[in-house]
This record gives structure tokens, sequence and C-alpha cells, in this order.
């Protein structure tokens, strides 16, 4: 009978951590958090030190019981959810609920018994080594976590009130959510005001005694920045130096050093899973979940393959350390390895304790356990290998080469630049480049040389003072000379790599908390990413319009900033969390009760508009729905009611045009009066009706493109729903064929088994995934 029991978040860590400890323990998952405010109030005393009333998650009560009377039954507990402050709030409420709460009988006679361990990789070794040096909890920590979430509740309840009297219903406001949404609506703002400026860049191909030819860039006009407006005086330019000679004027040789990278934390993690691989924040972090908690390999059975994907320090153990310079000594060479190990600085408010994102075993190369890694799970592991050996290699040396030369015998002085790259030993390059945002350049000419300068390209053997000519290529505007217009860019839209950067760099938030940041900005419907970048919807903008106007002092990135170290403080024990909120609630409830007074869209009266209903003539109404505004005839409330609504846009002068509604007609005759039937949107989504709405009202759920399994049936399976609104998908065919299922199909046969579809789950713990319907297959892959 096992004597010791431990208690960790997670089914999947759970069944790793179990196969290195022997029948003494018993492992247990409390499956994330057991207790959390209550849904249905704000559950926070606001009149007695911001309390928070803790109740037992909804479907909890039954992991408690079980973990509570198997803890009876074993000398010894031991707290293991993740090294963080959600991690250490969990084993807080554990210890309460097992231990009873402090000064208590029961606590008396339980102390000693339940700990505390941390790990940072579920590994053999990181197990036991904590196991023998057990602790207690760090109300630091759990005071920090109790401080976050309480200020969220109060602005996520109070705020999100508000709005639903000021804007709409099932709108919400955030502490964070709501500065990072103002961001992308200034960035809007800064796109639409821009306005483009014409440039002109002149470019000459050069010959000297060496082969090959090279290209040169006008960089400076008798001593000042090469600024060229307009055609005429590119024009003008082209004409002084055509048909002239060239002359080499200087030429610098350096040695350049490109340093490697320090091994992963979150937000660089984040970055350039977007950047490399195109994932979402919120893949990225389902994804290394699934790494650190252990997957199937082979014999070894589940294993850990990476360190905890919630850190903001770079720092590396020693035995890490020691594993990555063996293996790059022995793969690439001692040449590749420097002669100390690459120490990388920790930044401000960085929790020391935790260690970089890296593989578990430096020794276990993606190519090793491909076979066991679903395509992106491989993809991802495969980054973070490759960063973390990178980063204890030697850098890269590139000789760089600048040679300025201008026309000889023109009336201005030109003077043109060329920029030759060579990569003289690649060092760590060879396993690993960092992506770069060319975003953040300027779209002038100077710094999209910049741009070209990172890659590799080599000029010949020149001297100084040696003759240059004229070479003509195809496309030139005159033999040897390409002048070309350019116009300036707006500011990009932020992707998601972008916007953590701008987060990260600006003090909003913290790294842990950026992919749900990220994924309710979309889920709200605030912002839609347009082209793989965010663009505000229209209720983005009036939520955020509003919001900046009720709340100047909370929806600023100063303020959050400073209220993120504020609560970086409370972690490090140097504030009492109460102060900490009390100091943040007093400016909230100033500007709330002032926000009351602002009017906002449900206040403001929209004017009638010129349009006439085509149903029944009467001016169409501007309204407010769940996607924005909308016109609808002011007769929906009449008897009988006119339900007509158009979509519309307002052009720049104030007039109002009309989308069309764009109705996908189909194949399918209708049943009762032979109509064509229509694909039309509606609340639960799409469905298909008849195009002789409202005279035949006959609706049919919409095909998803996939067969019922069932032989013989020949159906299809359609979205349908229940009485109280839960979706599920059956058959077509239904009564004559019975088949249902909850998960949604996906229209995509099994690679493992060859079943005719997959299925979607979703879950809070997982997100979404798409699997074999069939549990004895088990092919998963990411959503």
């Amino acid at each position: 009978m096992a004597k010791s029991l431990i208690i960790v978040e997670s089914p999947t860590k759970a069944r790793t951590i179990s196969k290195y400890l022997g029948r003494g323990y018993s492992v247990m998952a409390s499956v994330g958090h057991i207790k959390d405010l209550p849904t249905s109030k704000l559950g926070v005393d606001l009149e007695h030190d911001f309390e928070p009333q803790y109740v037992t998650i909804k479907g909890k009560s039954k992991v408690l019981a079980e973990i509570k009377k198997k803890a009876e039954e074993v000398d010894k507990v031991f707290l293991a959810p993740d090294p963080d402050r959600e991690g250490e709030a969990i084993a807080w409420h554990l210890e309460q609920e097992l231990l009873g709460k402090p000064k208590s009988k029961s606590r008396k006679r339980s102390e000693g018994k339940v700990f505390r361990v941390l790990f940072n990789e579920i590994t053999e070794s990181a197990i036991k080594r904590a196991l023998q040096s057990p602790g207690q909890i760090d109300m630091k920590l759990v005071n920090a976590q109790q401080a976050r979430r309480v200020l969220d509740r109060i602005v996520g309840y109070q705020g999100s009130q508000l709005l639903w009297t000021k804007v709409r219903r099932g709108l919400s406001m955030g502490r964070v959510q709501s500065v990072a949404m103002r961001l992308i609506c200034e960035r809007e703002q800064e796109r639409e005001a821009f306005r483009a400026e014409e440039y002109w860049s002149i470019t000459v191909a050069l010959s000297g005694t060496n082969p090959p030819p090279f290209e040169a860039k006008l960089y400076s006009i008798n001593g000042q920045d090469a600024s060229i407006a307009t055609e005429t005086d590119a024009r003008r330019i082209v004409e002084s130096i055509q048909g002239k000679d060239f002359a080499v004027s200087s030429i610098e040789r350096k040695e350049k050093k490109r340093n490697p990278v320090a091994p992963f934390i979150t937000s660089r993690l984040q970055q350039e899973a977007a950047r490399k691989l195109h994932f979402s924040s919120k893949k990225t972090m389902t994804l290394a979940q699934k790494l650190y908690e252990g997957i199937e390999i082979g014999a070894e059975g589940p294993t850990g393959l990476i360190t905890y994907m919630r850190t903001d320090s770079p720092r590396i153990s020693s035995e890490a350390m020691a594993e990555a310079r063996q293996v790059i000594q022995d793969r690439f060479g001692t040449e590749y390895l420097p002669a100390t190990p690459n120490v990388y600085k920790t930044q401000k408010a960085a929790q020391e304790a935790h260690e970089a994102i890296r593989p578990t075993s430096a020794a276990r190369d993606p190519e090793s356990i491909r076979q066991y890694l679903e395509p992106d799970v491989h993809k991802l592991y495969q980054l973070i290998w490759n960063r973390f050996i990178a980063s204890q290699m030697v850098p890269a040396i590139l000789d760089v080469t600048r040679v300025e030369s201008s026309p000889v015998m023109t009336t201005g002085k030109f003077l043109f630049r060329s920029t030759g790259t060579v990569v003289k030993f690649p060092g760590h390059t060879i396993v690993y480049m960092e992506g770069i945002d060319k975003e953040l350049f300027s779209q002038r000419q100077k710094n999209e040389q910049e741009v070209e300068d990172e890659s590799e390209r080599q000029l010949p053997l020149l001297s100084e003072g040696e003759r240059l000519r004229l070479v003509s290529q195809e496309g030139q505007t005159v033999p040897g000379v390409l002048s070309k217009q350019h116009f300036t860019q707006p500011p990009p839209r932020y992707n998601e790599a972008l916007l953590i950067k701008e987060l990260e760099e600006k003090g909003i938030g913290r790294p842990s908390t950026y992919a749900s940041i990220i994924s309710t900005i979309q889920d709200r419907k605030y912002a839609e990413k347009v082209d793989g970048r965010f663009a505000p919807t229209e209720t983005g903008r009036t939520v955020n319009d509003f919001l900046t106007k009720a709340f100047p002092d909370l929806i600023n990135v100063d303020f959050t900033s400073h209220m993120e170290e504020e609560l970086d403080e409370v972690e490090e024990g140097g504030k009492p969390w109460v102060t900490a909120v009390r100091g943040f609630y007093g400016t909230f409830s100033t500007d709330l009760q002032n926000a009351k007074m602002i009017p906002g869209p449900k206040d403001t009266v929209e004017p009638p508009t010129d349009i006439p209903c085509e149903k029944c003539g009467r001016m169409m109404e501007i309204k407010w729905g769940r996607n924005g505004k909308f016109l609808a005839c002011p007769a929906y409330k009449d008897k009988p009611p006119c339900k007509n609504t158009q979509n519309f846009e307002k052009l720049e002068d104030g007039t109002i045009k009309i989308i069309p509604k764009v109705e996908l007609t189909t194949d399918e005759k209708c049943e009762k009066c032979s109509s064509p039937m229509v694909v039309k949107t509606g609340r639960f989504g799409k469905f298909i009706a008849c195009s002789a709405y409202p005279e035949c009202k006959t609706t049919k759920p919409l095909a998803l493109g996939v067969k019922c399994p069932q032989p013989g049936c020949g159906g299809d399976l359609v979205q349908k729903r229940t009485r109280k609104g839960r979706s599920f998908f059956a058959c077509s065919k239904y009564p004559a064929c019975e088949y249902a299922l909850w998960d949604r199909p996906i229209n995509k046969a099994c690679p493992t088994c060859s079943a005719p579809f997959l299925i979607e789950k979703v879950s809070k713990q997982v997100g979404r995934s798409v699997q074999c319907r069939s549990e004895e297959c088990g092919y998963r892959e990411a959503g």
C-alpha cells in the first residue's frame, strides 16, 4: 500500500510521474484549480480588505473527495502543481482542504504531513530530488496570485456590467485585455491617419578589374543623406551620372561577431513560434504543455521532453549545460564549443528558481523521437532543441566589407555605398538563426539596406582609387543605372509576434498571460485577423473608445505597467497584496462612478436614416448587435412585425452604403414549394432555408460534408441542437437513422486507421484538438 500521495494538476503529468516512482507512492490529479471565485457574483468583499470568497469549482467536489480520502490513508502528502503563481495557489487550496484552516484543531493534528515540492522538469532525477527536499507553501506567490485574481475579477465584473449598460450585453472589460486592445485600436488609427510619401532610390551596377559585377546604392549627396522626393529629382541625378566612370573612394573591412541568443523564455518562444511556425500563442502553449507533461516515447513510456514552459528566466542548470556542451563537442566538434559556458542575463523581476525552456535531455535530438510526436509537436520541440543547443555554441564570424564609390567628373558629390557580407565561420548559425520582424524597420532607403545586409553577399576584390564602369542590365532606367519609385508604408498591424513583443516591452501583463489575452480579444470579437494581423472590429473600436474616455487612468499603458510592477513587488514580498489592490481600487472605483455619467452608444439615439425599408417603406434605423451596428426596420415591434435588417458601412462623407446580403445557393429544391434552397446565417451559425421566405419557412441543417458512417445509410452528418441549446451532430436521415455524436466531425480520414472522419474535441485544459473517433486508434493532432 502507498505510504505517500503526490498531487499534481494534470492526469497526463500524473501518468508521467508515476512511472518513475515505486509502489510506495500514489499520484493523483486535481485537474486544474479546485477552488475559485464564484461565477454568479463578485465574490470579493470590498468592505473587508478585498477578502476572496472562494468556492469549490463546479464538478470538482468528487475529485476533491477522492483526494481527501486517499490523503487519510497515507503518511505524507506532497503537493506538486506547477512551479508558478497558479500552481502555488492550487497547492494552497489543496493544503487548506487537507489540513483545515489556520489555527483549527484538524490542522494541528495534521502538521508535518503535507509538503510542497517543486520541479521544473518531469524527469526521474528532478522528481526524486524534489521529494528529498520538500518545503512549504510560498505565501508570497499565493498572495501575488490572489492579488491578480481579485483585481481581474473586480475589473471584469464591475467594468463589464458598465459595458452591458452603456454599449450592449455580452461584452467584457479586462484589466490587461482592454489595454492590449487599445494598442490595436491606436495602431489602426495611426494607419488611417497615415499619408504615403513618395521617394526614389537610385542603384548602379558596377564592374571593376575583378569579377563579379556588384550593385551600389546612392547613399549621400554633397555630404547629406540622399533624399529624392520626386521623379524629376531622380531623373536629374540619373542624367548627371549617366555614362560616367566611377572610382572607389574608400574600402572598410571588419570582422563582425553574431552572438547566439539565450534559450527560450515564454514570450520569446511564443514570438518565434509565430514567426517561424505560424502558430498562435495559444497553440504554442498547448503544445508546449504536452511536451512538458509527457508524451509516450516507445519503450520509455510517458516522458517529459521539455522543462516548464512558463518562465521568464534564461538560466540553465549546470547539469543541462554540461550535457549540451557534450552534445556540441560530439556532433559539431571542439571548434563550435566556447571555452566557458555561455551565461545569459536575467531580466528584472524574473524568478531565478526557474530555468529557461529547454529539452530535458540535450541528447534526445528531434530526429530520434520524430516517430512518436505529432507533426506540430515535433516542430515545436525542434525549435526548442535547436535554440537551446545554439545558445551554448560560439558566435558566427562574418567578414563585412563596405565600399564607397563616386562617379568621376560630376557637378554634385554623389556617394554610392555597397556592403558585402561573407560568413567566415558559421558558429551557432549552423543550428539556429533567430527570426526578425522586418516590419519594425523603417520603410526608408537606409533601413531597407540594413535588412538586406543581414543576408550573405560577396563583393569582388577591389582597391581604393580603382576605376569602375557602369554595367548594362535588363530593366534599368538607362544603361547601368536604375531609378525606382517607392512610397513610405504605414505602421504595420500587429501580428501575434509583434503584439507579444509590444506587450512585453511596455510591461503590459506577463508572459504567462499573453496567450489568454490574445485569445480573449478574438473570442469577444474585438479584433479579427486580416492576413494574419489584428484589425479591430467595429465592436472593438466602440468598446475601446468608450473605455478610454471612461477609464483614462486605467486603460493606460503607463498605469498598467506600474500596476504590474506593484504586483511583482507583492510576489517578492515587498508589499502586502491588500495594499496593492486597495491602491488600484481607489482609482478604479472613482473612474467607475464617473463613467456612469458618460454617454455610451446605448445612450445615444441615432437619427433616422433616409433609407427606406425595402419591405414596408419605413425609414431604417441604426441599431447595435453582437457584431456591431446594423440597419433595422423600426416596425420590428409592430404586429405583425417587420424584421428586415441590412448590414452597412459609413463612407468618409457620412453617407450610408448598404452591404448586399450574399446568399449562397444550393442544388437543393424546397420540398414544400420547390423554390431554391439557400445558405443563411442565424444566431447558431449557418443553415439552409427556402429562398421564398417569409412565404415559405422551410429550414434544414447545413450538411458538414461528412457522410454518416452507418453501413448502407448514405445520409449526411448535420449539426443539431438539444432543447437546452447544446450542439450535437446527427444523421440527416433521422429518425430512420439514429446515429449521433457530441463532437464535431471533421471531413478528413484518419491517417493511422483510415476511419472515414476525425472529430474535434475542445476542453479548457487542452484547448482544441483533432483526433480519431476510435479510442483504440489513439491518433491525435494539435488544433
